[in-house]
């Protein structure tokens, strides 16, 4: 399940496999609150990687040019987000081993070492339904640059006033025989230079981005031959994103080397569910750990996990011009800094 976020955002550079959170929702009451911790710096790294590559100018087309953009995007993972505190007393019915708190690490850590939650609740009459669940590691050593990746494919054209309008498109898609993704984004940029008569003819210019993007993915799940503690019955993980930019840009266009300079706020909302009937089975126990049976419970649409992102985003680029061709890169400052790089076709 882990990387089906991935997947998400139509990043087809891992293979995928969500069969990772299934076992935690044997964490009962405290399924949610543990899913958070480790989900969340996914939510976020693909709001900031999606919100990036929309500008390579601050320039825009003349009526009827265009361009084809093919780019790369990595939101830079914090080290505070690779991992995640876990402490039994804010949890109601876990527990490790050793009973101490542990770093675990997030869905964007290390895959590292295996770290086995113990569950124990109370059921009445002195009995408890107990169970052990595996959490799973991270994808930091699949991650491009140690950052959550997004690809982009975009066409911009230029509209009268000085506009472009820029387009993202990926139809729906199967993916890896059980994932079907798709990505919409469109974007307007306007030149402000045109109303600042003294800057026509000078290789400044000024202009505005609006832009969003809007991204899907399902991925079916079935019953994994290794956690028989779980079984899957018309399971889908359903994972949504939906992103906003706002940016102010200027830059100077030179003959071979062009160089711009942005500023503006990124947003975004985000949600991950889990839906179908999950049968979990658990060992039943008297006070003293006898163990008296076993008692399985069943659960629909259990998970619902939402994320919201936002936050100012600064960033610096530089483009070569190789007549038609172009080659790119920039770097955006944001709570999860960005590289951005790629080639386009421009036709001014």
């Amino acid at each position: 399940m882990k990387k089906i976020l991935v997947a998400g955002a139509f990043l087809s550079f891992f293979n995928v496999n969500a069969q990772d959170l299934e076992s935690i929702l044997l964490a009962s009451g405290d399924a949610n609150q543990l899913i958070n911790q480790y989900i969340q710096p996914a939510l976020k790294g693909l709001t900031y990687s999606v919100n990036g590559g929309w500008i390579t100018s601050a320039k825009t087309h003349k009526k009827f040019g265009f361009d084809i953009t093919i780019a790369g995007n990595a939101a830079l993972v914090p080290d505070k987000d690779q991992t995640f505190l876990f402490n039994p007393s804010d949890y109601t019915f876990l527990s490790t081993a050793s009973q101490n708190t542990t770093l675990l690490p997030t869905v964007l850590g290390q895959d590292g070492n295996s770290n086995i939650i113990d569950v124990r609740v109370p059921v009445g009459d002195g009995t408890f339904k107990v169970a052990s669940f595996e959490m799973p590691g991270g994808v930091a050593e699949d991650l491009p640059a140690s950052g959550v990746p997004s690809p982009t494919i975009q066409v911009g054209f230029g509209l009268p006033s000085k506009t472009d309008i820029k387009l993202r498109l990926v139809p729906n898609l199967d993916y890896d025989d059980r994932v079907a993704a798709s990505l919409f984004g469109l974007g307007l940029q306007h030149d402000m230079s045109q109303y600042f008569p003294l800057m026509e003819e000078s290789p400044f210019s000024i202009s505005v981005l609006g832009a969003f993007t809007t991204t899907t993915a399902e991925y079916e799940l079935l019953n994994d031959a290794n956690n028989s503690n779980v079984t899957v019955t018309n399971g889908v993980a359903e994972f949504k994103l939906n992103t906003w930019t706002a940016q102010a840009i200027a830059g100077v266009d030179l003959k071979i080397v062009n160089f711009y300079a942005s500023a503006g706020y990124n947003s975004g909302n985000s949600s991950i569910k889990l839906l179908g009937e999950y049968a979990l089975s658990y060992d039943l126990e008297n006070e003293d750990g006898t163990p008296i049976g076993t008692v399985t419970e069943s659960l629909i649409d259990p998970l619902d996990i939402k994320a919201d992102t936002g936050g100012v985003r600064g960033t610096l680029g530089m483009r070569v011009n190789l007549s038609v061709f172009k080659i790119f890169a920039d770097y955006t400052l944001q709570e999860y800094n960005t590289l951005t790089a790629g080639i386009a076709v421009s036709v001014r």
